[in-house]
Formats: structure tokens, sequence, C-alpha cells
């Protein structure tokens, strides 16, 4: 799409195209091509990876990922005036899997 000319801004979502590696060659090639990237969906990972990116532009914060993640994630980042800052004293992503309610959706 990038060496094509087909897109302004490259848009990818970290679960769907190679994790976290996948992203940051994303953002290799988004360098490359001089364009710049938009995560798509799950924000709590997106803040993180997008904070090391030179390219990200910006984050789709869809109301419902945000709201599940909020849910059953304690940390999980919230926009403040318009930005995220994911929390740079906490381990990995940042987040702690809220086990109790998480239980209810356990399937096995």
């Amino acid at each position: 799409m990038l060496a094509a000319g087909a897109v302004d801004v490259l848009q990818g979502d970290v679960t769907r195209c190679g994790g976290i590696t996948g992203l940051m060659r994303a953002d290799a090639l988004c360098q490359a091509f001089g364009r710049p990237f938009s995560a798509h969906c799950a924000p709590t990972i997106h803040a993180h990876v997008c904070a090391s990116m030179q390219s990200a532009l910006h984050i789709e914060w869809f109301h419902d990922h945000a709201r599940i993640e909020d849910m059953l994630f304690a940390g999980a980042p919230r926009p403040r005036d318009g930005a995220v800052r994911p929390d740079p004293g906490s381990p990995g992503l940042g987040v702690e899997l809220r086990w109790s309610d998480a239980e209810r959706w356990r399937t096995g």
C-alpha cells in the first residue's frame, strides 16, 4: 500500500499484524515512505507501542474497546487533554488483569 501510494496514513492493529514486532516494522516502513501511522483498536497495547514509534500520529479510541479494557485491566490508560501517556513506572504494558471481574467470562 505504501509503495503504491495507496494510503496517506497507514493504519494497523497490533493484535492483527504481528504483535509489537510487526508494529515496529510498520513504523520503519512508514518512516521510509514518509507516511504517518494510525493505531486501530486495542488502546491499552497501542498506547505503549505508539509511544515508541516515530511515525505514530494517533490511536483510534473506540469507546467499547476502552470500556472493556478498563473493566478487565487495572491500570488501563485513559486519555487526558486529548493525549494518552503510559505510566513509565509500570512494568510491561502497565496493566494487571482484574481476575475477579474476568472470572465471569471464563470459558473452560
